[in-house]
């Protein structure tokens, strides 16, 4: 009876913990962090549909464009602290639900749990390259990241799987921005109808732009496994880039890159009007 009581209590204070006003502005300091990231990762895959790209279109590159301006290690210790927030505010919607129609079910905890491992990853990745660990470049890390897999039994089919995860999320977020789902998870009331008009197109263009870079990686790494060719896959700087490569030239990573720079600003504006309260299990019908 004692540990049930001891694990009655731990639920308790982290759910006093994840309420706390303090846990929720830490939670918007990290949507703007990754707002940040993206318009910076933006900004790079535009110079370089002008030919004028000296960094990759990724995190790292963005880090690196960041940590060579002065007052750029105090922003990427703030960008590190944010993405530590992000994953601990989503493992906290796991745990205790979300604030949305439907968030205590399990399905969306799972989402939230999935989010959570990769903002802990971002965390990671992120501290290491504060404390001198470059590491390799996103591209490099999804090749060998797909080597790996194939050298296991069923291999292929691993990476297989793992690309139609990829299409299936880059899919559902198209289908919330076609849809406009991702109103759900803002406070529209504390919103005047003219800052709504901006910030719904900043939502739909934003987040129709980032499932389609996540729906394109899950396809080259997809081609990789149907090729067996490891160096077929791309991380987010090779997918990019990949889209100048259609029909429509450079201009198809133009409208790609402002698609990225539009998530990086509406992920701002969430900072400002997203909920980020964990609600118990039931309240979020």
């Amino acid at each position: 009876m004692t540990g049930v009581a001891d694990g009655g209590a731990v639920r308790d204070a982290g759910r006093r913990a994840a309420g706390h006003p303090w846990f929720h502005r830490l939670s918007r300091v990290g949507l703007a962090a990754r707002g940040f990231l993206y318009v910076l990762i933006g900004v790079l895959a535009l110079q370089i549909a002008f030919g004028d790209g000296g960094e990759e279109a990724d995190r790292s590159g963005a880090l690196t464009t960041v940590a060579g301006k002065p007052g750029g290690t105090v922003v990427l210790w703030l960008v590190t602290a944010g993405f530590a927030a992000l994953a601990l505010w989503q493992f906290a919607e796991a745990l205790y639900g979300r604030p949305i129609p439907g968030g205590h079910k399990a399905h969306e905890r799972l989402a939230s749990a999935g989010r959570g491992l990769l903002y802990a990853a971002g965390f990671a990745a992120t501290l290491a390259f504060m404390l001198g660990h470059k590491g390799a470049s996103g591209d490099q890390r999804s090749k060998a990241f797909t080597a790996r897999l194939m050298e296991q039994p069923g291999g292929r089919w691993l990476v297989l799987a793992v690309a139609a995860g990829f299409v299936a999320v880059g899919g559902y977020v198209l289908y919330t921005a076609a849809r406009r789902k991702f109103l759900d998870e803002l406070k529209l009331g504390q919103m005047g109808r003219r800052v709504r008009r901006v910030v719904e197109p900043l939502g739909a263009v934003g987040n129709a732009a980032r499932g389609l870079v996540i729906g394109a990686a899950g396809v080259f790494l997809g081609y990789a496994a149907i090729s067996y060719d490891p160096g077929k896959a791309r991380g987010l700087d090779g997918t990019l880039r990949e889209f100048a490569g259609s029909p429509a030239g450079a201009w198809g990573l133009v409208a790609v890159a402002l698609g990225v720079v539009t998530f990086g600003v509406y992920s701002c504006c969430e900072a400002r009007w997203r909920r980020v309260e964990a609600v118990r299990p039931g309240q979020g019908r």
